[in-house]
């Protein structure tokens, strides 16, 4: 039987250490330790899960380190039982070969989704707030519109502008405030996509 401990944190500025330690005195032979959102599976399902063998035990110091969802958490368990290894947790009562212990962490894992449903509500009041209060800027924009319009000065077409700047056309004509469609006082030169690509005049043949 081998003992595998997992440790997470969930941003680069939050240590390890703290975790590492009680899985260490727990018995754990093999660690593994991420700094990455708990509300992704990648990762854990690659690495920790692939991992285990038939008598194994998983060990946590907390559900949270593993799972922030109960849909991610039953996930989890489900994947540990067919393996035939176990999931335990060195600061809570937690061990699904045990009744008690299974019956334990399902219970754990409602209240952690609902501690985070309520967090994602306060971050949208919050938001809902300062959009009120016409304080709220959003995301930063990642469209240059001023570099746009610099470069359509210039004489550059629209595909070559998205090509230069490593983004989409329809940005570009969004950021100039001009339709999707071709632009035909755009020259040939100006946008190098639709050199040759003109569609030639038909003459009109007398009768």
């Amino acid at each position: 039987m081998t003992v595998i401990g997992y440790a997470r944190v969930s941003t680069s500025d939050q240590n390890l250490e703290i975790q590492e330690a009680a899985l260490k005195a727990a018995g754990c032979g093999v660690i593994r330790a991420e700094k990455r959102s708990g509300t992704s599976t990648s990762g854990r399902a690659e690495t920790v899960l692939d991992f285990l063998r038939a008598g194994d035990v998983l060990m946590v110091t907390r559900i949270d380190r593993l799972a922030r969802s109960i849909g991610d958490l039953q996930d989890i368990v489900r994947a540990v039982k067919a393996k035939g290894a176990s999931l335990k947790a060195t600061e809570q009562p937690i061990d699904t070969s045990t009744a008690a212990g299974k019956a334990f962490l399902d219970m754990l894992g409602v209240f952690a989704e609902f501690e985070t449903n309520l967090r994602n509500e306060r971050q949208l009041e919050g938001i809902a707030k300062a959009k009120a209060a016409g304080v709220y800027k959003g995301r930063k924009a990642t469209v240059d519109v001023s570099r746009i319009r610099t470069l359509k000065q210039q004489g550059i077409g629209p595909s070559a502008i998205a090509k230069t700047l490593g983004i989409g056309r329809a940005s570009v004509y969004r950021a100039l405030g001009e339709q999707t469609t071709a632009d035909p006082s755009e020259g040939d030169a100006g946008d190098p996509d639709r050199r040759g690509g003109a569609v030639p005049r038909v003459a009109n043949v007398a009768r």
